[in-house]
């Protein structure tokens, strides 16, 4: 089984599961490695959930469970921390305080909006204009910002919009889909494959496999394999398929991350 690179436990606010479950589920699947990458979301809009991490706790329970169960998987302590063109505080000092295996830098806000409502979401605009807005911010974030490793789910947008992918393909959004990718490219960062979009009811994993075959012609290779699991049924998800996909495309490997640099294995 692959690794999972993209999930979350109870120290997400968004999750309930401990821990301990999501380890138990990954050694049943035979996953011989697994990150955690818990929600870290400051500035996040207000009355929502509250995507802050105790990061002293976050540290302190990880590593006991990784030594519990070392020989038996191996266990990484990440963050997925939401981007915004403009943060109260530098998110770079936060990721230095810390000893992180990998950083997922992700876009969940868009014009101080988190797209999963998608009523507000769609406040005063078009479904073609929201997502636009989103890819140009979620380029601000990741030319802006150098503290991440992995981009999240490039498209995470589409999951909400009233028509979700219906509408969405590279020839109307792939100027900015491909500025997103240079930007990744150049600065040696990667992005993930993120099996929740099977789940959301789009037919493959984030991003579409239109921006997975101009990544491959752009000369990206680094990338992760993550399920965005918040419970343990679905940890793992779809990665058959997804490698499968990414293999057909002339993809090899794909990465783990421990202490910031990526370890390749053989898709």
């Amino acid at each position: 089984m692959y690794s999972d690179s993209h999930l979350h436990c109870a120290f997400s606010s968004d999750s309930d599961t401990p821990p301990e479950e999501q380890i138990r589920r990954a050694i049943a699947l035979g996953m011989h490695h697994m990150t955690f990458t818990d929600h870290y979301d400051p500035d996040f809009p207000p009355d929502e959930f509250d995507f802050l991490l105790d990061f002293d706790a976050y540290f302190r329970q990880l590593s006991e469970l990784r030594e519990k169960y070392r020989g038996q998987i191996d266990i990484g302590i990440g963050m997925e921390l939401g981007l915004q063109p403009v943060l109260s505080a530098p998110p770079e000092e936060t990721v230095s305080r810390y000893p992180f295996d990998l950083v997922i830098g992700s876009t969940h806000v868009t014009r101080g909006i988190d797209p999963y409502y998608t009523e507000k979401l769609m406040q005063g605009c078009t479904e073609e204009q929201a997502y636009r807005t989103y890819f140009e911010e979620e380029l601000e974030n990741l030319t802006r910002y150098d503290c991440w490793d992995i981009a999240g789910h490039l498209d995470y947008v589409v999951r909400y919009g009233p028509h979700r992918n219906r509408d969405y393909t590279w020839e109307r959004y792939g100027d900015v889909l491909e500025e997103i990718l240079k930007v990744v490219i150049r600065k040696g960062k990667g992005i993930e494959i993120n099996t929740a979009g099977y789940a959301a009811g789009l037919g493959y994993a984030h991003p579409m496999p239109a921006v997975w075959k101009r990544y491959r012609e752009l000369g990206g290779e680094l990338l992760t394999i993550g399920s965005d699991a918040h419970t343990p049924d679905r940890l793992g998800q779809h990665f058959q398929e997804a490698a499968d996909f990414l293999k057909s495309l002339g993809f090899r490997y794909y990465a783990v991350f421990r202490e910031r640099q990526p370890q390749f294995l053989p898709l």
